[in-house]
């Protein structure tokens, strides 16, 4: 049985060799590559975390231009609000001047027209005295059987008068106690 010659724990040459060019390997890589790989790492880290404040920054000035428009959006509601009351205090007001101007027409009219009435009720009664004291001495001459002149009675005739105008005066009073009790 053959023995082999070499001992599998016992170094041999090949071994040395492959140990010293991973050694020179590792240490061109360590001199010569790692270097810039670790500068351009850095590079983009710093990159990185300069996009991140400038994000950062962005966020806050985002943040703050929402709070000036919530700020500017609330003034001008509160504006708004204000504009309204005043219009609603400017309106109630030309409601109230409108109804005094409109009260004031009407008691206006209504006074006129009672004004116009007495004055058509009085010519009326002057017309009915008149006619009424005609209608008198029509009769009176009848009876009498000649003609009266007016200026002979006219206490009497005056007396007729104001007793027909008292009870118009007195019809008129019961009319408007009447219509004031409704």
């Amino acid at each position: 049985m053959p023995f082999a010659t070499s001992n599998f724990l016992v170094p041999n040459g090949t071994l040395i060799v492959e140990l010293i060019a991973f050694l020179i390997v590792l240490a061109v890589i360590g001199k010569y590559v790692l270097p810039p790989l670790n500068k351009a790492m850095t590079a983009r880290q710093e990159q990185i975390r300069s996009e991140l404040e400038a994000a950062d920054r962005a966020k806050a000035d985002a943040d703050a231009a929402d709070a000036e428009r919530r700020r500017v959006l609330d003034e001008a509601r509160h504006q708004a609000r204000e504009i309204v009351a005043n219009a609603n205090v400017t309106a109630e007001r030309a409601t109230v001047a409108a109804q005094a101007r409109a009260q004031a027409e009407h008691d206006r009219i209504v006074h006129a027209a009672e004004a116009e009435v007495a004055v058509a009720k009085q010519a009326a009664v002057d017309e009915l005295t008149a006619r009424v004291g005609q209608l008198v001495l029509a009769a009176a001459e009848r009876v009498v059987g000649r003609e009266i002149r007016a200026e002979d009675h006219r206490d009497l005739i005056e007396a007729a008068i104001a007793a027909v105008r008292a009870e118009s005066g007195s019809a008129e009073d019961r009319a408007a106690a009447s219509g004031a009790s409704r």
